[in-house]
């Protein structure tokens, strides 16, 4: 699938769904909008889903994995074979996102889209693009087929799971040295420095995050990604797994499947499948702010606020699981909840509009 033909198959959000959506909240017995962004949430999913009434009954959580040649350029604390052990972690519940995840209810996919090697328990022949990216210190990560194949792999995991039933999907990573590419994709997409959006990642010494910066901005100044082509931006400097969850960000609105982004890493592929297609945006959720640096900068880019400010940066799609169990008591309470009519309550006027007109005389 191309460019042209993602495109055209994505459909803005149904507005008749969201209008009634507003409706239904404003006749729940509650002081009116007092749930804020779980109230615009339950409004939004209600015109991704193109239904005001649904159910979050069964929610997945798709973790992107690969490695990057970047490591070799000493810009991580650990090696390529921290990712396989994690990979293979997430298949036996042992990892820190596979506890959040049993507790919130939410089913775990890893997905082997470029690791370094294969990992029995992940590794899925059609699922994997390449071993590794190349080392981007000594020319371009991937090739602009291999982008768009990792896209496609996002693109197809949500399309599975979506006719599987799941209502609703958070995505994640694990990669060492993805913190890195993700910064550099940052930096050309928010034409900004890399100082600005470049952290320690896991760990980092004051020393090594210099290291980080400089390998980063040589290699930008070096190959000049466009920032106005995604494609070439990740093919130059990226990750698969940015490519790939760039892909999940597409899938969910070619399938109309809300999905929850996680932090710094997850905001990047966002932000990547939104300057693909921009109607893509309103099929994400944020969930989280970064404690990375550029953490806050890119939810700002993707114009979101975040529901959790937890000071958390440990990938995995951690924010988003953390996240799904809040947008569910939003939904509860916008289901379950009585109407002013039926608890003979009076019901609460809506002075909103009132006060927007008499700003608009007073100027």
């Amino acid at each position: 699938m191309n460019l042209e033909q993602i495109r055209g198959k994505i459909e803005e959000p149904d507005q008749e769904s969201m209008e009634a959506a507003k409706r239904r909240w404003t006749s729940v017995a509650k002081p009116l909008y007092s749930l804020g962004k779980l109230e615009n949430a339950v409004i939004q999913m209600a015109g991704i889903k193109r239904t005001s009434a649904y159910t979050l009954d069964k929610k997945g959580l798709i973790i992107m994995c690969a490695d990057n040649g970047i490591v070799e350029e000493g810009v991580t604390q650990t090696g390529q074979e921290v990712t396989a052990a994690v990979a293979d972690n997430f298949t036996k519940d042992e990892a820190s996102v596979c506890m959040m995840s049993k507790s919130a209810g939410v089913d775990v996919f890893p997905v082997d889209i470029g690791m370094a090697s294969d990992v029995t328990s992940v590794t899925k022949k059609e699922q994997k693009v390449a071993y590794g990216t190349k080392n981007f210190a000594k020319g371009p990560a991937m090739t602009e087929k291999e982008v768009w194949r990792a896209i496609g792999v996002g693109i197809e995991m949500v399309s599975k799971l979506q006719k599987e039933g799941y209502d609703i999907l958070a995505v994640g990573e694990m990669g060492i040295g993805n913190t890195t590419t993700s910064s550099a994709v940052a930096s050309v997409l928010l034409d900004v420095s890399v100082e600005e959006v470049t952290g320690k990642g896991a760990g980092l010494s004051d020393r090594g995050l210099q290291k980080k910066i400089a390998v980063i901005k040589e290699a930008v100044s070096r190959m000049q990604p466009d920032p106005k082509d995604v494609i070439d931006v990740l093919s130059k400097v990226g990750g698969l797994d940015i490519a790939g969850m760039a892909g999940v960000f597409l899938g969910g609105a070619l399938s109309h499947v809300p999905i929850v982004m996680d932090g710094f890493i997850s905001s990047v592929a966002a932000l990547c499948a939104v300057r693909l297609e921009p109607k893509a945006k309103a099929y994400i959720l944020p969930s989280h702010v970064s404690k990375e640096p550029a953490g806050a900068r890119m939810l700002e880019a993707l114009g979101v606020s975040p529901i959790l400010t937890c000071d958390m940066c440990l990938g995995e799609g951690s924010g988003a699981v953390a996240a799904i169990p809040i947008y569910e008591m939003g939904l509860l309470v916008y289901r379950r909840m009585g109407t002013f009519e039926e608890m003979d309550i009076e019901k609460y006027q809506d002075y909103t509009e009132t006060l927007e007109t008499q700003k608009g005389i007073s100027k």
